[in-house]
């Protein structure tokens, strides 16, 4: 049985053997290339999550300062 942190992460031993397989299949000198992508594509996913809250934070501005039909 694996032993894994909270959420299912896992613990030490395993970061080490996922490190030493990613080496192995990627060699040395792609990581670097490889980690500059990894690190756009959270820098775009972060955009995107501050993009939609703006989005969301707007239309809940704009429905509260709306008047209803009700007021008629």
């Amino acid at each position: 049985m694996m032993n894994t942190l909270a959420f299912g992460l896992p613990s030490g031993t395993e970061w080490i053997w996922i490190l030493v397989v990613v080496l192995l299949l990627f060699g040395g000198k792609k990581i670097p290339e490889l980690m500059r992508g990894v690190g756009k594509g959270v820098g775009e996913l972060q955009k995107g999550l501050e993009e939609g809250k703006r989005q969301l934070q707007s239309a809940v501005e704009e429905e509260t300062k709306a008047p209803t039909g009700a007021d008629k």
